[in-house]
């Protein structure tokens, strides 16, 4: 289990010596990962890639949650229809609901793709001004350690916190 540590950097020389320093103190690559405005230029840096900056799993659940109740709502209603109710049964409407939630997940992740990620807007001022936001994924065992690590080598970070769940695979 990981929990998602956040710094704000002052620019991209310090993200690159802290980089440095978490690969050596065993944090693998794809556990670290840098967030700036547009033009900054971060250089190899592990950038955050779009589920870490879009709100898009939380809106493919939303949408598959809406679009499934939608469908099942609208296969039982086909149910009282006199025509088309015989036809329909318990089996059309749990198909409709499925293929309702499949439809919803797949509009409402087109749109959540564009929003910007609603845990991260705390950081946005910051990140305008310039900074850069760093989010290192750790062991829960580890968490102390890469924060002492961090904070004493480079004074002019500013430790923001800990999620204290993070997803499995973004």
């Amino acid at each position: 289990m990981r929990r998602r540590l956040y710094f704000m950097l002052p620019d991209a020389k310090s993200a690159k010596k802290i980089e440095r320093e978490l690969l050596l103190a065993k944090i693998d690559d794809p556990h670290i990962h840098f967030l700036a405005r547009d033009g900054v230029n971060l250089g190899r840096l592990h950038v955050a890639n779009l589920l870490q900056r879009s709100d898009l799993l939380h809106g493919i659940g939303m949408g598959f949650v809406a679009g499934g109740a939608t469908g099942v709502l609208a296969g039982f209603l086909l149910r009282y229809h006199p025509e088309i109710g015989a036809i329909v049964g318990l089996g059309g409407a749990l198909v409709l609901g499925l293929f309702f939630a499949m439809v919803g997940a797949w509009i409402s992740g087109m749109i959540a793709i564009s929003i910007p990620n609603t845990a991260l807007r705390r950081f946005q001022p910051a990140i305008d001004r310039g900074e850069i936001l760093l989010m290192v994924d750790v062991p829960v065992r580890r968490v102390n350690e890469i924060r002492r690590l961090i904070e004493s080598h480079h004074p002019e970070v500013q430790s923001k916190g800990v999620d204290a769940h993070i997803p499995a695979f973004p």
